[in-house]
């Protein structure tokens, strides 16, 4: 979950077909808008939501031959409120080097990015796991001329989709990343935490998205409890504790995007500090299980963009081997 106060409330969603699109068609490209060699904006329609979703793309430095891809999930937002990879960080600078795609979806907010067993009156028709791990890696290899070999991260809301991502799709991913996520969808915990996204910033039935609380739906994606099936995975898993660190200084400068310094504090000190625990026992069930992950708890840091740029750059060696490029700074 990322710092969204003052976000704008969803207006109502129409789930109608695109026009152009069948209902019944395969999932392609509508359309590619290039805003430079590097970044384009790439449209996919999705059959299983009926609709065409945005994509942030940045292209690998050499493109001369196929190159893998990393999903990179945005938080709460999705992206829509502006507090995204591209404007809260200094990605495009950082993979100015780096021979993989990186593919961000533009949409997305409090959905979890997972199948909703139900259409949603605010949301309408949310099909996220469907489309993002069998509608568009075939589009994306495509279109990208990408080598089938990807890897997937997320940051708070996301982080848990990451996981949940990898483990529902088994095959997909080589590596998956977590940054201050909540790893634990089935237990009271992982609950009220969800909750306090989709139901209190999103003002959405949660139960829309996997049925009953407490009930198979929530705990089928469940990370923790599922933690067998990210055996075999590269995977890396990221937290602070809440306590203010070195961006919590109020001579940094400080995007439209952020939130009062305040409430990064106060609020995103206090959501790091649950996502703390979600994580800690994400870790001990993968020890328990003798499942192999690098783990980075920082002694600081609130819930904020500053440590995901961190956490993606130090997590970027093991990603990039993950990938097979040709060296850990590929």
């Amino acid at each position: 979950m990322v710092l969204t106060l003052g976000v704008a409330p969803l207006g109502q969603a129409v789930a109608a077909p695109v026009p152009g699109h069948s209902t019944s068609a395969a999932a392609a490209v509508d359309r590619i808008e290039r805003v430079d060699e590097r970044r384009w904006d790439m449209f996919v329609y999705s059959p299983s939501m009926e609709r065409v979703i945005p994509l942030q793309v940045i292209r690998p430095a050499d493109t001369g031959v196929p190159r893998p891809t990393l999903y990179l999930l945005n938080g709460a937002g999705g992206g829509e409120d502006g507090a995204n990879w591209l404007n809260q960080t200094d990605i495009l600078d950082f993979m100015g080097d780096k021979n993989a795609n990186v593919v961000i979806p533009a949409e997305g907010m409090y959905t979890y990015y997972t199948d909703w067993q139900q259409d949603d009156p605010k949301l309408g028709r949310q099909k996220w796991q469907t489309f993002l791990t069998q509608e568009l890696p075939p589009v994306v290899d495509e279109a990208l001329g990408a080598n089938g070999i990807n890897a997937i991260a997320g940051l708070s809301m996301s982080a848990t989709s990451a996981l949940d991502l990898a483990i529902q799709a088994p095959g997909l991913y080589r590596a998956a990343a977590s940054y201050s996520g909540c790893a634990q969808t089935g237990s009271p915990l992982g609950q009220t935490y969800i909750r306090s996204v989709v139901e209190v910033m999103g003002e959405i039935d949660a139960t829309n998205m996997w049925g009953p609380f407490n009930g198979p739906g929530w705990k089928e994606h469940d990370p923790t409890l599922n933690a067998e099936n990210l055996r075999g995975l590269s995977l890396y898993i990221s937290n602070g504790t809440g306590l203010p660190g070195p961006y919590e200084n109020p001579a940094l400068p400080r995007t439209p995007q952020s939130p009062p310094l305040a409430d990064q504090i106060v609020v995103g000190g206090t959501i790091e500090a649950a996502t703390n625990v979600c994580a800690r026992a994400l870790a001990g069930r993968l020890n328990d299980l003798g499942i192999p992950a690098t783990f980075h708890f920082r002694n600081e840091g609130t819930h904020s963009w500053g440590y995901w740029q961190d956490e993606l750059r130090r997590s970027w060696p093991q990603l990039a081997t993950a990938l097979e490029l040709e060296s850990a700074g590929g």
